[in-house]
């Protein structure tokens, strides 16, 4: 094993600032290598509701598929970003393995075209639809030479708050008894994000495809950001759908947590987060007041939303 490949050869804080306009170059390049994933995610995986199977996921490593069937019927295909050794892989059950090194300046159209080719040979080909999505740019992946800084430090520094935040996402949606998701790594938004369910459907609110798909029900979403070019900060979020008169403008927890009317859902500042006595104690703490809040002013079961705080408690 290759030890000093797993680490990057710089000290990274556990809670690093994070500012979009300072890394705005590479956190563009990673969120479309993200894209990339997810493509192949949605093309290959069984369908599921609220478009869960196009979900990646954030793990010891980065980010990454579930395992995907492999076109060629071989087998089970892993593809990931491993954001330690800043390297695209390709795995297959078998036992194979590709990897596509993650240069400062390697242009995404290179790394798509390269991750495709690795999926042909480990397990078949597989065609995506190369358009990027939720974004603000429209050069397809696959040709995209706009898109190619890449800092080691400042992803090792993402990484290292995005862990954090998955794992408070994770405190928050353990307890609860109704359905949910798992953390989910959303390639179009960029984002985590939890989502629990009442159990009763919603209207989506417009047609479009995922709209019509990702929101046909009842939930309340909690999740963090990096940054983006609507808002430079990364950020928690929270919001309600469908959003009951008077979810907006209540006084959350903790106190500097605040409804953002741009951007429609309650905010609070990853800054505010890092520089508290106990970080992840904070962000549970906003997870959860927005939780309760939502549940209250839209009409949940309040038995069921009392689970998402350990009553009863999820073991005995």
């Amino acid at each position: 094993m290759d030890a000093a490949g797993d680490s990057p050869p710089f000290m990274v804080s556990a809670w690093p600032a994070l500012s979009y306009d300072r890394w705005r170059e590479t956190c563009d390049t990673l969120h479309a290598h993200t894209q990339v994933l997810g493509k192949l995610a949605a093309r290959l995986a069984p369908p599921e509701p609220q478009l869960q199977h196009a979900a990646l996921r954030l793990t010891a490593r980065g980010w990454e598929t579930a395992p995907l069937p492999a076109p060629d019927g071989s087998g089970a295909l892993v593809i990931a970003l491993d954001l330690r050794r800043h390297e695209a892989v390709v795995e297959h059950s078998g036992g194979r393995t590709e990897r596509i090194v993650l240069t400062p300046d390697r242009p995404v159209g290179e790394v798509t075209s390269a991750v495709l080719a690795a999926v042909a040979v480990l397990g078949g080909p597989a065609e995506i639809d190369p358009a990027p999505q939720e974004v603000p740019w429209s050069v397809p992946l696959t040709e995209d030479s706009q898109h190619a800084r890449y800092d080691p430090r400042q992803v090792s520094d993402y990484f290292a708050a995005a862990t954090q935040a998955a794992l408070v996402l994770a405190a928050y949606r353990a307890p609860f008894r109704g359905r949910s998701t798992p953390v989910n790594a959303w390639w179009g938004s960029f984002d985590l994000a939890v989502s629990l369910f009442s159990g009763l459907p919603a209207d989506p609110p417009s047609r479009d495809f995922i709209m019509r798909n990702a929101m046909d029900a009842q939930e309340v979403a909690v999740g963090w950001w990096p940054g983006d070019a609507r808002y430079g900060k990364a950020a928690f979020y929270a919001y309600a759908h469908p959003a009951a008169p008077g979810f907006a403008g209540a006084a959350l927890s903790p106190a500097a947590a605040r409804w953002e009317p741009g951007l429609g859902e309650y905010i609070l500042d990853w800054d505010d987060v890092r520089s508290d006595p106990d970080p992840r104690a904070a962000a549970v703490e906003f997870a959860r007041s927005a939780f309760r809040h939502a549940c209250v002013v839209c009409g949940w079961d309040m038995t069921l939303a009392a689970s998402a705080e350990g009553t009863p408690p999820p073991v005995r």
